[in-house]
């Protein structure tokens, strides 16, 4: 099955939340390796992605349409002008793998949905885009299911780490420290972020302190 990917990308002062540990060029540089893996991951199913950014990008690997408005207003712009099943992912789920992409659209439903850790939405694939809408932020979960069900959409729910664990704070760096693969696991070693382990506990240190 042939599908298209939307990915929702922030290229300037991206990953606020990661302030305390990151400047802010280091931020968009994390960002741009994050996006990449995702990229990848989504290339190497076969199929093909959109970004859709918040100020101008240039992706060799990508589409890109430049939208100013939030993020529920870009991708319901987005979804009416598919003419194909529609993969909406994350650009900061750096551990995701094709494998794992190709379980969320070989589903026999007419959606699937892969939750985020705390009631968001991480990944979904839509059969039928053109009669979706997204509602994000919050318990966009369990709002996506109503909505499917609303619509009479069949569902899919797909547990898996890999895809919940979007990076967002410094804590959620151990879980990409420690199961990632790609180039974003790789700039954090280069820049300096280590692993211990202090009182049976994983921590995260840079350049020898602690910061989770």
């Amino acid at each position: 099955m042939y599908f298209h990917a939307l990915i929702p990308f922030k290229p300037v002062n991206p990953k606020t939340r990661l302030s305390s540990i990151l400047s802010q060029e280091e931020r968009e540089e994390f960002a741009r390796i994050m996006l990449g893996d995702v990229i990848s991951a989504v290339r190497r199913t076969g199929c093909s992605a959109t970004l859709l950014c918040t100020s101008a990008y240039d992706c060799r690997d990508a589409l890109v349409a430049v939208r100013k408005e939030g993020l529920n207003e870009a991708i319901n712009w987005a979804l009416p002008q598919f003419h194909c099943p529609a993969l909406i992912i994350m650009s900061d789920l750096p551990m995701v793998t094709p494998g794992g992409l190709q379980r969320v659209v070989s589903t026999k439903a007419d959606m699937s949905i892969v939750p985020g850790l705390g009631g968001g939405t991480n990944v979904m694939f839509v059969k039928k885009p053109e009669d979706f809408h997204v509602e994000y932020y919050g318990f966009s979960f369990r709002r996506h299911l109503q909505i499917a069900e609303e619509l009479g959409f069949s569902v899919e729910i797909i547990d898996s780490m890999r895809m919940s664990t979007d990076v967002d704070e410094p804590a959620d760096l151990v879980e990409l420290m420690i199961h990632g693969h790609g180039n974003a696991r790789e700039w954090l070693y280069n820049n300096g972020f280590t692993l211990s382990i202090e009182d049976g506990r994983v921590k995260v240190l840079r350049n020898g302190a602690e910061i989770v």
